[in-house]
């Protein structure tokens, strides 16, 4: 495994070797460990899509797009170090997850996450984790190499509407808070109906409802 953190000479590293160059490794599918140690809040958030339309880089980037707008990070992740040191820092990629996919894909885009997540880091970026789940088959899989006692991103959109995607994101997100007991969740999309008043004694959740935070959103 250790000969796959670095490329090959007069190979192309169609695997992307490159963004865990100095990774360590945890758990059964051995996801790189994020050392992030973020201790802000971002005041602010936009997504991946508009980080060249924007002079406000008092922000944090957010992936919690649709698959097409985001997956050019996987392809060329180095061609956006440079505009993305511009931000204060950046959440880590919001691949989907689908209870319908073949496991095997639920993991590997989980672990591409990851992987660009160590990436910007080696590069000095700034780097909250996004835990993104399935059902109960990714619970422990989506919590692999993120720190305890830290700050953690989750994403509601398009994942409570249906009343059976509401039981797993629900169910996925309380494994979150027991197994991680992360001081603070960013919550980006909608909280309603009380829905995460039960998780108000584990965490101290900060909703983003948008791209732009308000205190009235908390």
């Amino acid at each position: 495994m250790s000969n796959y953190n670095f490329e090959r000479a007069g190979c192309k590293d169609v695997f992307h070797s490159f963004l865990l160059e100095n990774a360590k490794y945890v758990g059964d599918f051995e996801f790189p460990v994020l050392n992030t140690q973020i201790i802000e809040i971002p005041t602010k958030l936009i997504k991946f899509s508009e980080i060249f339309s924007t002079d406000d880089f008092d922000a944090y980037v957010h992936f919690f797009e649709d698959d097409c707008k985001i997956e050019r990070i996987w392809n060329h992740p180095r061609k956006y170090y440079n505009q993305l040191k511009k931000f204060r820092g950046v959440i880590s990629p919001d691949f989907s997850i689908y209870r319908d996919m073949p496991l095997i894909m639920q993991y590997w885009n989980i672990f591409r996450s990851r992987a660009i997540a160590q990436g910007l880091i080696d590069n000095g970026i700034n780097v909250i984790p996004n835990v993104r789940y399935g059902d109960g088959r990714t619970y422990k899989v989506a919590c692999e190499g993120i720190e305890s006692n830290s700050i953690i991103a989750v994403g509601s959109h398009g994942c409570i509407k249906g009343l059976e995607d509401r039981k797993y994101f629900l169910e996925g997100f309380e494994f979150v808070l027991k197994h991680l007991k992360p001081k603070i969740v960013i919550l980006y999309g909608s909280k309603p109906y009380n829905l995460f008043d039960r998780f108000e004694s584990l965490t101290d959740i900060v909703q983003y409802k948008n791209s732009f935070y308000s205190k009235e959103d908390k």
